[in-house]
């Protein structure tokens, strides 16, 4: 990408470092998701969330100020903690970027579901992910209900009039979040072999600094300066639980910009493809960005396979150690297969 070298030298706003591995990080920035989400209550009464008409439906402070009320929820009233798993089984609705972020608050692990699976699908990655809370809304509420019941865990429905109004000026959980603590488990399907994908903090918080550094680039390459453009508006990609509009939610935040749901709000998300995934296609689909200033790429001579190794990719399959050992080298190397 053009304007690399200028914003990745020593010294440069993105300024990128080895880490004791050998693989590449920024050396300033966030280092959890809480820290990047927590500069954009500055953003105060911007629009976050349009819809395709361009009525404004959420703003950053409305947007902060919910998700801090249910962050607050998860630890003073239903006593979770951090790496806690919570489950998102929503339709793309402003309510599902509240649920997620607040789990980001609260520092627990997002488990984000495609809310197109079946029950039977979903019942397979809950047994698989054993979440401590679901956060739904009240059309798969009938979907996970037996679910929750048989395995008694917590369910949260979320909507308009489904949880208390937010206090605007409440501060999110006074709780400690590290770096290398688990941010998202990821799934790409629900087909055996289950492959659930770990990124900590620090990776997803990388993922974050690279929609800032790709917002920088182009400012560059139309000779702009980074950071006095309007503000981005960008159309949504569904599923909200996909990588991509994960992607596009952390270039939004990165800039103040504004997220068009186009109609995403009520109506089922698109079905992925059946059949199994591989695990490496699952990592991959897994990681909000493969592509960055700290993601370096080699290919291994003796076999052809490329390997990936940078901040913001995930470490490990969850509970599957002979996965991660056949996917992910010692020193960092993801083998893509």
């Amino acid at each position: 990408m053009p304007h690399t070298a200028a914003l990745t030298a020593p010294g440069a706003p993105f300024e990128v470092v080895r880490a004791e591995n050998g693989s590449l990080m920024y050396a300033d920035g966030p280092r959890t998701l809480r820290e990047f989400v927590e500069t954009t209550w500055a953003y105060g009464e911007r629009p976050f969330l349009v819809g395709g008409d361009g009525a404004h439906l959420l703003t950053y402070g409305d947007f902060f100020a919910a998700a801090t009320m249910l962050a607050n929820r998860f630890v003073d009233t239903y006593g979770l903690r951090p790496g806690d798993r919570a489950a998102v089984v929503m339709g793309d609705r402003p309510d599902w970027q509240s649920a997620f972020w607040a789990t980001q608050l609260a520092g627990l692990v997002a488990v984000p579901l495609d809310a197109a699976w079946t029950g039977d699908e979903l019942g397979r990655v809950l047994d698989h992910c054993a979440p401590r809370v679901l956060l739904v809304d009240d059309e798969r509420l009938p979907v996970i209900a037996g679910w929750a019941e048989r395995e008694r865990v917590r369910v949260v429905v979320l909507g308009p009039g489904k949880l208390p109004a937010p206090d605007p000026y409440a501060a999110p959980p006074d709780i400690e979040i590290r770096a290398e603590d688990d941010a998202t488990l990821v799934y790409a399907s629900p087909a055996d072999p289950l492959r659930g994908a770990v990124a900590t903090q620090l990776a997803q918080a990388g993922a974050a600094m690279d929609a800032r550094f790709r917002a920088a680039a182009d400012a560059l390459g139309r000779g702009e300066l980074p950071g006095l453009g309007p503000a981005p508006v960008t159309r949504l990609t569904r599923p909200f639980s996909g990588p991509v509009a994960l992607a596009q939610v952390y270039g939004a935040m990165a800039a103040g910009g504004a997220l068009v749901l186009d109609g995403a709000a009520e109506g089922p998300a698109e079905r992925p493809a059946e059949g199994s995934v591989e695990p490496s296609e699952a990592t991959l689909r897994a990681t909000p960005t493969a592509e960055g200033p700290t993601v370096e790429s080699r290919v291994v001579a003796e076999t052809g396979e490329r390997w990936l190794r940078g901040q913001s990719l995930p470490y490990a399959y969850w509970r599957d150690e002979r996965a991660t050992a056949e996917a992910f080298t010692p020193d960092g190397w993801f083998r893509t297969g």
